[in-house]
């Protein structure tokens, strides 16, 4: 009995580590991010309660700098709500991605899932899943370490608020790109990776620059697979 216990709590100790180890870059990119949103909700007059309730309830970067930056000029709830959901209709792209592979997924499994999927963790799990990684309680402990992360992150934000004045000169912008950088580089199997990716990060820049604004990543996003897709199939 005693070494069934055991067995288990290696089991679990190995779990966690594979977890955290993939969670990792996650993390690195969180913390600094969070951070500047701690700070800038502070800053805005947003509450303390109700920093932290959005990165618990919300759990979307750029849904809350959005929101910050909009109710720091006043503007209405429906002009929040409505904003941050055409920002976040890129996770439609995600999850459609996904799904095949959720289809013995609960539905309350899935709703979970969803609430902790971020870009960050979709790169993580998509190439989990393609591998035929499927384990549950890793895919859920991935997330909540990302998402434990983003809070801690916004609460160190929060009580070094009044210390700070302006969270630009120290950079903490750059932490999301270079997080998404190091995601992308474990993804890369072959050449036709790195040219798919090349030509979707040029044409997702070309579209914010022409004035896209928001748009750039699903349009990019969309025609990034599309010419991945294609290159897949001309190579069969």
């Amino acid at each position: 009995m005693e070494s069934i216990m055991n067995s288990q709590k290696i089991k679990q100790s190995c779990m966690l580590m594979s977890a955290f180890k993939q969670a990792l870059p996650i993390v690195l990119g969180f913390l600094p991010v969070g951070f500047a949103y701690g700070v800038l909700a502070r800053k805005a007059g947003i509450s303390i309660d109700n920093t932290v309730l959005m990165s618990l309830l919300v759990f979307a970067g750029s849904a809350q700098f959005i929101a910050v930056g909009l109710l720091a000029s006043g503007a209405s709830a429906v002009s929040v709500i409505i904003t941050t959901f055409i920002v976040n209709l890129r996770h439609l792209l995600m999850s459609a991605a996904l799904s095949p592979y959720l289809k013995k997924w609960s539905k309350l499994e899935i709703a979970l899932f969803g609430f902790q999927l971020t870009d960050e963790t979709f790169a993580v799990h998509s190439t989990r899943f393609s591998s035929g990684d499927m384990h549950k309680g890793e895919t859920f402990l991935i997330n909540s370490i990302a998402q434990a992360a983003w809070v801690g992150g916004t609460v160190l934000g929060i009580f070094s608020s009044t210390l700070i004045n302006d969270v630009k000169p120290m950079g903490l912008d750059y932490a999301l790109p270079a997080m998404f950088i190091a995601l992308l580089i474990f993804q890369i199997k072959d050449k036709s990776h790195v040219i798919v990716g090349l030509i979707t990060g040029l044409l997702s820049t070309a579209l914010a620059l022409g004035g896209a604004g928001q748009w750039n990543v699903i349009i990019a996003t969309l025609i990034g697979a599309t010419l991945g897709a294609a290159v897949k199939w001309g190579n069969k």
